[in-house]
Protein backbone atom coordinates (compact mmCIF):
# COMPACT_ATOMS: atom_id res chain seq x y z
CA UNK A 1 0.00 0.00 0.00
CA UNK A 2 1.21 3.51 -0.82
CA UNK A 3 2.64 5.46 2.08
CA UNK A 4 3.62 2.50 4.22
CA UNK A 5 6.86 3.26 5.99
CA UNK A 6 7.07 6.88 4.85
CA UNK A 7 6.74 9.84 7.18
CA UNK A 8 5.76 12.21 4.35
CA UNK A 9 3.37 11.54 1.47
CA UNK A 10 4.07 11.56 -2.25
CA UNK A 11 1.72 13.46 -4.53
CA UNK A 12 1.34 13.49 -8.29
CA UNK A 13 -0.09 16.67 -9.79
CA UNK A 14 -1.16 16.11 -13.38
CA UNK A 15 -3.29 17.84 -15.99
CA UNK A 16 -3.16 19.22 -19.49
CA UNK A 17 -0.35 21.72 -20.13
CA UNK A 18 -1.55 25.16 -19.03
CA UNK A 19 -3.72 24.02 -16.12
CA UNK A 20 -1.38 25.46 -13.49
CA UNK A 21 0.53 22.36 -12.41
CA UNK A 22 3.92 24.00 -11.89
CA UNK A 23 2.49 27.07 -10.16
CA UNK A 24 0.38 24.90 -7.87
CA UNK A 25 3.28 22.53 -7.12
CA UNK A 26 5.70 25.39 -6.38
CA UNK A 27 3.27 27.03 -3.97
CA UNK A 28 2.43 23.68 -2.37
CA UNK A 29 6.12 22.84 -1.93
CA UNK A 30 6.64 26.20 -0.20
CA UNK A 31 3.64 25.61 2.09
CA UNK A 32 4.47 22.00 3.04
CA UNK A 33 8.24 21.72 2.59
CA UNK A 34 7.66 18.80 0.23
CA UNK A 35 10.15 18.54 -2.67
CA UNK A 36 8.77 19.57 -6.07
CA UNK A 37 10.04 17.61 -9.07
CA UNK A 38 9.00 18.91 -12.48
CA UNK A 39 9.34 15.88 -14.77
CA UNK A 40 9.61 18.01 -17.92
CA UNK A 41 12.62 19.83 -16.46
CA UNK A 42 14.11 16.53 -15.26
CA UNK A 43 13.76 15.03 -18.76
CA UNK A 44 15.53 18.02 -20.33
CA UNK A 45 18.35 18.33 -17.78
CA UNK A 46 19.09 14.60 -17.48
CA UNK A 47 18.44 13.68 -21.12
CA UNK A 48 15.70 11.20 -20.24
CA UNK A 49 14.19 11.23 -23.71
CA UNK A 50 14.38 9.52 -27.07
CA UNK A 51 14.68 12.64 -29.20
CA UNK A 52 12.48 15.49 -30.36
CA UNK A 53 8.94 15.32 -31.77
CA UNK A 54 8.79 17.94 -34.53
CA UNK A 55 4.99 17.90 -34.84
CA UNK A 56 4.32 18.49 -31.14
CA UNK A 57 7.55 20.44 -30.50
CA UNK A 58 8.58 18.48 -27.42
CA UNK A 59 10.93 15.75 -26.26
CA UNK A 60 9.78 12.15 -26.58
CA UNK A 61 10.00 11.12 -22.93
CA UNK A 62 11.59 7.78 -22.11
CA UNK A 63 9.23 6.61 -19.37
CA UNK A 64 11.56 3.82 -18.20
CA UNK A 65 14.46 6.24 -17.75
CA UNK A 66 12.24 8.68 -15.84
CA UNK A 67 11.01 5.95 -13.50
CA UNK A 68 14.56 4.68 -12.98
CA UNK A 69 15.69 8.23 -12.13
CA UNK A 70 12.86 8.77 -9.62
CA UNK A 71 12.64 5.33 -8.03
CA UNK A 72 15.04 5.84 -5.09
CA UNK A 73 13.79 9.38 -4.47
CA UNK A 74 10.15 8.29 -4.23
CA UNK A 75 10.80 5.62 -1.59
CA UNK A 76 11.67 8.22 1.03
CA UNK A 77 8.45 10.21 0.55
CA UNK A 78 7.89 13.94 0.71
CA UNK A 79 7.77 14.40 -3.06
CA UNK A 80 5.42 16.30 -5.35
CA UNK A 81 5.73 15.06 -8.94
CA UNK A 82 4.55 17.55 -11.59
CA UNK A 83 3.82 16.08 -15.03
CA UNK A 84 1.07 16.07 -17.65
CA UNK A 85 0.97 12.27 -17.88
CA UNK A 86 0.40 9.77 -15.13
CA UNK A 87 -0.22 6.23 -16.33
CA UNK A 88 3.42 5.09 -16.46
CA UNK A 89 4.36 5.86 -12.86
CA UNK A 90 4.14 2.93 -10.41
CA UNK A 91 0.86 3.02 -8.51
CA UNK A 92 2.62 2.46 -5.17
CA UNK A 93 4.53 5.73 -5.43
CA UNK A 94 1.60 8.04 -4.73
CA UNK A 95 -0.71 8.72 -1.84
CA UNK A 96 -2.69 11.31 -3.79
CA UNK A 97 -3.08 11.99 -7.51
CA UNK A 98 -4.39 15.47 -8.32
CA UNK A 99 -5.80 16.25 -11.76
CA UNK A 100 -5.99 19.98 -12.43
CA UNK A 101 -8.68 21.03 -14.89
CA UNK A 102 -9.22 24.34 -16.65
CA UNK A 103 -12.11 25.76 -18.67
CA UNK A 104 -11.32 25.33 -22.38
CA UNK A 105 -11.52 29.01 -23.31
CA UNK A 106 -9.11 29.91 -20.50
CA UNK A 107 -6.83 27.02 -21.42
CA UNK A 108 -6.85 28.07 -25.09
CA UNK A 109 -5.72 31.58 -24.13
CA UNK A 110 -2.99 30.25 -21.83
CA UNK A 111 -1.63 27.87 -24.46
CA UNK A 112 -1.70 30.35 -27.33
CA UNK A 113 0.14 32.86 -25.13
CA UNK A 114 2.83 30.16 -24.75
CA UNK A 115 3.08 29.87 -28.52
CA UNK A 116 1.12 26.64 -28.90
CA UNK A 117 -0.50 26.30 -32.32
CA UNK A 118 -1.54 23.70 -34.86
CA UNK A 119 -1.65 20.07 -33.75
CA UNK A 120 -0.03 20.83 -30.38
CA UNK A 121 -2.76 23.32 -29.46
CA UNK A 122 -5.61 21.20 -30.85
CA UNK A 123 -4.40 18.03 -29.15
CA UNK A 124 -4.12 19.67 -25.73
CA UNK A 125 -7.52 21.36 -25.96
CA UNK A 126 -9.14 18.09 -27.03
CA UNK A 127 -7.39 16.30 -24.17
CA UNK A 128 -9.01 18.73 -21.72
CA UNK A 129 -12.45 18.61 -23.39
CA UNK A 130 -12.57 14.82 -23.18
CA UNK A 131 -11.04 14.70 -19.67
CA UNK A 132 -8.38 12.31 -20.94
CA UNK A 133 -6.03 12.87 -17.99
CA UNK A 134 -8.76 12.44 -15.38
CA UNK A 135 -9.79 9.16 -17.01
CA UNK A 136 -6.14 8.06 -17.22
CA UNK A 137 -5.64 8.80 -13.51
CA UNK A 138 -8.83 7.01 -12.49
CA UNK A 139 -7.83 3.94 -14.52
CA UNK A 140 -4.22 3.92 -13.24
CA UNK A 141 -4.63 4.51 -9.50
CA UNK A 142 -6.77 3.06 -6.70
CA UNK A 143 -10.21 4.45 -6.07
CA UNK A 144 -10.16 7.23 -3.53
CA UNK A 145 -6.71 8.69 -4.21
CA UNK A 146 -7.59 10.67 -7.37
CA UNK A 147 -8.79 14.23 -6.78
CA UNK A 148 -9.92 16.57 -9.58
CA UNK A 149 -9.52 20.30 -8.86
CA UNK A 150 -10.62 23.26 -10.97
CA UNK A 151 -7.76 25.61 -11.87
CA UNK A 152 -9.17 28.57 -13.80
CA UNK A 153 -8.11 31.53 -11.66
CA UNK A 154 -5.50 32.68 -9.16
CA UNK A 155 -8.19 32.19 -6.50
CA UNK A 156 -8.68 28.57 -7.63
CA UNK A 157 -4.95 27.93 -7.39
CA UNK A 158 -4.81 29.47 -3.92
CA UNK A 159 -7.79 27.39 -2.77
CA UNK A 160 -6.23 24.25 -4.28
CA UNK A 161 -2.97 24.86 -2.43
CA UNK A 162 -4.93 25.27 0.81
CA UNK A 163 -6.88 22.05 0.20
CA UNK A 164 -3.69 20.13 -0.60
CA UNK A 165 -1.78 21.61 2.35
CA UNK A 166 -4.59 20.48 4.66
CA UNK A 167 -4.60 17.04 3.01
CA UNK A 168 -0.83 16.71 3.55
CA UNK A 169 -1.14 17.77 7.20
CA UNK A 170 -3.95 15.26 7.79
CA UNK A 171 -1.94 12.52 6.06
CA UNK A 172 0.99 13.08 8.44
CA UNK A 173 -1.33 12.92 11.48
CA UNK A 174 -2.95 9.64 10.47
CA UNK A 175 -2.35 6.62 12.69
CA UNK A 176 0.46 4.38 11.51
CA UNK A 177 -0.62 0.97 10.29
Amino acid sequence: MAGRGRSRPNLLVTGTPGTGKTTTCSLLADATELRHINVGDLVRTKGLHDGWDEEFECHVINEDLVCDELEDIMVGGGIIVDYHGCDFFPECWFDLVVVLQTDNSILHDRLTSRGYMGPKLTSNIECEIFEVLLEEAEESYPEGIVMALQSDTVEDISRNVTVLTEWESNWRRRPSS
